[in-house]
Order: structure tokens, then sequence, then C-alpha cells
């Protein structure tokens, strides 16, 4: 990983440290086809308590993985300032598949591209049912 990159990373994480600070709030999450390696991640705004994430950005890496590529942790981190978000929130793992349900693929129907996440809990990675 760059220098750039990692110091991008390190801003993103330590806000993501302090805990809640108040509103706005960033919530971060990455998506990939398996638990390795993230080709999204997705950031969103949440304005105030109760509030829907709106604007919401997506950054898509194939090649590599989005939580190192140093122009997504740059994209993220400018972002996330530019909307003056208070706090960030999110969870120390891949979230799921990087396709989204009732676009990518039918709703109720498991994603065709990732068995991987088929039958797994994204909160824990879990195999279920």
């Amino acid at each position: 990983m760059t220098l750039k990159a990692q110091w991008y990373r390190d801003r993103l994480a330590k806000k993501a440290l302090k805990g809640f600070c108040g509103y706005p709030v960033a919530t971060v999450a990455f998506y990939g086809p398996d638990d390795t390696r993230a080709t999204k991640v997705s950031v969103g705004i949440v304005a105030h308590e109760d509030a829907e994430a709106d604007p919401v950005e997506r950054w898509f890496c194939e090649t590599s993985d989005a939580r190192i590529d140093p122009g997504i942790s740059e994209a993220v981190v400018r972002f996330i300032e530019q909307h003056g978000a208070r706090s960030v929130a999110t969870v120390d793992r891949i979230f799921g598949c990087p396709h989204e349900e009732g676009i990518d693929y039918p709703e109720g129907e498991a994603c065709p591209l990732c068995p991987f996440w088929r039958d797994r809990d994204r909160w824990s990675g879990e195999i279920i049912g």
C-alpha cells in the first residue's frame, strides 16, 4: 500500500474510532464477491436521526481491493469531509455482495454472481440456515 493510501485509510479509521460525535454521520460499507476482496465501497451521509442516507456515493475497483486503493481512499475521505460528517460509522469486514438486489438481480433472490454470500449472514459472516 502506498504512503498516500495509508494516510487516507488511517484518517478514515481515526474518525470511525472516535465514535458518535454528532450528525451528520457518514456510513461506510465495503462489498465484495467474497470476504477477501472488496470491489465496492458505498458511503452515505445521514443528516439527522431517523433520516435516510442522502447523498450516497459508490466507488468500484475491479482489479485490486477497494479498501487499499489510494484513489478510492482519497475520494472517500474527501466525500466525507465535503459533506461535513462529524461521525463515521463502519463495520470491520466486507459487508456482502457488491451487486444490488432489485437492480442487478431480482428482489428476494440470491445474487447469481456471488455464491459465497448465499446463506451467509452479512453482519457476522457466518453461514446460516
